[in-house]
């Protein structure tokens, strides 16, 4: 048995219409090849679907059936279609992000916010990861797009992993400092300013992002003194309005406004705190290609 949706089509527009004229003239197509298919479909079913006399048109019992039946199926096979179309769009699907904490006192929220307001069907959801961490996750799949900041990782490495990198923020360090420190009362200080405060830092060996910023006071000038270690830029705030040292951290830190703290830019060369979004250069990820569009609006992403 061979039965199309065309064939389907058609009856249920000649059921509808009562009139083989009437449902040509609806298809857009002649009268004879219409009145053909109907044959074919009676023939492919075994059954007759119309009882045809010269003064009457009526369904048959079984045609009765195949028109409740086609209705349906023609229905579904359209919200089939939509869903498909719509999920090429990316439209319709799921997110993963992972995310750096200190992004989110940046444009991310706002970001996220038209995301969803113009894809309200994507389930989305943030993973809170360091750099290497989620390196790992974009490798093993576990996540579909990642925000990083500096240093930007080599093309070689990237290449090998199957990942592209993009610049998505530009953003500059600063200093968060106490803000009873005498040099709290500046507008902005040099990097060298800070050689002889004790240093407060992100766990070393968690990303290459801390130690970029160690070497970048290597650069201006100093090795500076590590006191401690954390995992959340929030504990490095609570131990600077403690008074225990500074830290080098975004300039959006500053929209916190964390008591006791004071956040200073870098006058000469500071260093960047540039946000990166990383992503999967292999595979169809429609999803992904919409999240790229509203964080690219200018580029058209394939």
């Amino acid at each position: 048995m061979s039965i199309d949706l065309k064939q389907l089509r058609y009856f249920l527009a000649v059921a509808e219409e009562k009139s083989f004229s009437r449902a040509a003239e609806r298809l857009h197509i002649s009268q004879p090849p219409l009145s053909q298919q109907i044959m074919k479909l009676e023939s492919e079913l075994g059954v007759r679907l119309f009882t045809r006399t010269t003064r009457s048109f009526e369904l048959t019992v079984a045609g009765k059936a195949l028109m409740v039946e086609a209705a349906e199926l023609l229905a579904r096979m359209r919200m089939t279609i939509d869903t498909i179309r719509q999920i090429d769009r990316g439209e319709v699907g799921r997110l993963r992000v992972g995310i750096v904490g200190s992004a989110m006192w940046g444009p991310i929220p706002g970001l996220l916010e038209q995301f969803q307001s113009q894809y309200p069907r994507v389930t989305w959801t943030l993973h809170e990861l360091g750099p290497n961490d989620q390196w790992e996750a974009l490798r093993a799949k576990q996540i579909d797009v990642g925000f990083w900041r500096e240093p930007r990782i080599e093309p070689d490495v990237l290449k090998q992993a199957n990942l592209r990198q993009d610049l998505c923020f530009r953003e500059n360090v600063c200093v968060a400092i106490n803000a009873r420190h005498p040099l709290a009362a500046n507008d902005d200080i040099e990097l060298m300013d800070i050689a002889n405060e004790p240093m407060l830092t992100l766990h070393l060996d968690q990303s290459a992002e801390p130690r970029y910023l160690i070497q970048c006071c290597v650069n201006a000038g100093f090795q500076p003194t590590i006191f401690q270690e954390a995992a959340e830029p929030q504990t490095l705030l609570a131990m600077v309005g403690a008074g225990l040292g500074v830290a080098l951290l975004p300039q959006t830190t500053s929209r916190i406004g964390w008591p006791g703290v004071r956040f200073l830019p870098i006058r000469t060369n500071p260093p960047s705190a540039n946000l990166y979004i990383a992503y999967p250069v292999e595979g169809d990820a429609p999803v992904v290609r919409a999240f790229l569009n509203i964080l690219f609006p200018d580029e058209k992403t394939a």
